[in-house]
């Protein structure tokens, strides 16, 4: 990985396109070769009713931007809502996982930082998709599942 950050402009819909582990496309809007390995960004669709299962990071800090949709979080013990304008952040080692609560599609805007997740997405994409798979990718990260991911969402 480059250790030197250069300067990214994109516009809507510009970035690499792979598919997402929750069944909708990802897209990489910077990447840590682009960022000296501080930041990892990308946009992902969320279908209805899907979401990671309960993981935790030993590496990475994340947080999610809700652009569109709805989408309903665990973080740790708590549970909490988060509509469209919503920003959550999640320190390393803190469980956690979320489910689009929404009718439609939800499209977030995902940050980690350090950077290196791309690694698993990309592992993912190339994957039979799947839990194993996903267990499989995240523990290359120490990326460690630790439960199923949330379902019936109150309406």
């Amino acid at each position: 990985m480059s250790q030197t950050a250069r300067s990214v402009s994109l516009g809507p819909g510009e970035g690499t396109t792979i598919q997402g582990p929750v069944g909708g496309p990802l897209t990489f809007k910077v990447t840590g070769e682009q960022t000296g390995g501080s930041l990892t960004a990308l946009e992902n669709v969320i279908p209805p009713g899907e979401g990671p299962p309960l993981h935790v990071h030993a590496n990475e800090d994340e947080a999610w931007y809700v652009i569109e949709g709805k989408l309903r979080f665990r973080l740790g013990p708590e549970l909490s809502e988060a509509p469209a304008g919503s920003f959550v952040f999640v320190p390393r080692g803190t469980e956690h996982c979320f489910q689009n609560v929404g009718d439609g599609d939800a499209r977030i805007l995902v940050l980690f930082t350090p950077a290196g997740m791309e690694r698993f997405f990309e592992r993912f994409a190339a994957a039979e998709p799947g839990p194993e798979a996903f267990r499989a990718a995240g523990r290359e990260v120490e990326m460690d599942v630790l439960g199923p991911p949330l379902r019936d969402p109150p309406r």
